[in-house]
């Protein structure tokens, strides 16, 4: 019998911000950048875990994973320390997954810099590349830069693990990838982003996520499935959701919500409760290890109660 998911819940994918008092070159001034989900200016304001907890309502969230969001690039420690900061006060997030450039000159050192904070676990670097299909064997991504790699390679000296956000036709190269540093687990962002939901997108994402999962040293987060201009419904995203957990297992599968970035397609109680709808008819323990577990214990939570009547500062003001 179909039972909706009622336990504790950790969101594997989040951010938090203050772009007028943090510079990020998307989100800061009046600029606006290309955007998978169209006009993003909805989200060019403060955002902290007082609004995401009252965006998560009802839901049982107990923990999250923060994930960089285009910091001033000059300054990847800086926001580290901000987010630590963030930490100290309200008890979330509970894993951080920071920002490297690992093709610069000095990405050994931010790396081992940025291993040295307590919350962090991983980092991501975006390898841009082919934006679409069609693209693919004209350009490469990053993957594929000696000088990135060596920068990649460094991760396992300090156990961190690697977060690529990457459109499905570029998995080939994250293979590669997968395959040369079985020490590092590489965690896909965003179901590999399929955007393209005719027979032929699909198709293609779902050929590449099935070669993709073969290897044995990578795990994927479901999140980042909206539409442009449509709103986010179970029906539309089911059969994406339970494509992913069938390649990948139940065992390497989280649910995460992107907020506030996907705040522009649905409403939190959207998204986590179609999540919930999908899976209602999965074993108890297998929703439990999409919902919490595998989050918990491949971001190795640091073990805080979220909180807001202890938030000492009022972070509004500027350092």
């Amino acid at each position: 019998m179909a039972e909706l998911y009622d336990g504790p819940i950790v969101d594997a994918h989040h951010h938090f911000w203050d772009p007028q008092r943090n510079y990020h070159p998307w989100l800061s001034g009046c600029e606006t950048i290309p955007f998978r989900y169209g006009d993003y200016s909805a989200i060019k304001r403060r955002y902290f875990p007082e609004d995401y907890l009252a965006d998560a309502g009802e839901h049982r969230v107990v923990a999250t994973v923060y994930v960089e969001t285009e910091w001033d690039p000059r300054d990847p420690i800086g926001e580290t320390r901000f987010i630590h900061e963030v930490a100290a006060r309200y008890g979330a997030p509970n894993a951080v997954v920071a920002q490297a450039w690992l093709d610069a000159a000095d990405a050994a050192e931010v790396l081992a810099a940025q291993a040295g904070f307590e919350r962090v676990r991983s980092v991501r670097h975006k390898p841009g590349g082919p934006a679409r299909p069609d693209e693919v064997g004209q350009c490469r991504t990053l993957m594929s830069d000696d000088r990135w790699r060596r920068g990649y390679a460094e991760l396992a000296r300090h156990g961190l693990h690697f977060d690529l956000q990457t459109p499905w036709w570029n998995l080939a190269e994250a293979m590669d990838l997968a395959r040369d540093f079985p020490e590092t687990l590489l965690i896909l962002n965003h179901t590999g982003l399929p955007s393209d939901r005719s027979e032929q997108g699909l198709a293609g994402w779902h050929a590449a996520m099935a070669r993709f999962a073969d290897c044995p040293n990578v795990a994927v987060k479901i999140s980042g499935i909206g539409q442009a201009g449509k709103p986010w419904r179970a029906e539309d995203n089911a059969w994406i959701v339970r494509e992913t957990i069938a390649m990948f297992g139940a065992e390497r599968a989280m649910f995460a919500s992107n907020f506030p970035v996907d705040g522009l397609c649905g409403s939190f109680d959207d998204i986590y409760g179609g999540f919930k709808r999908i899976v209602a008819d999965l074993p108890s323990d297998r929703q439990e290890q999409l919902f919490h577990g595998n989050a918990r214990r491949l971001y190795r939570t640091v073990p805080d109660a979220i909180r807001l009547q202890d938030a000492e500062t009022d972070m509004r003001t500027p350092a």
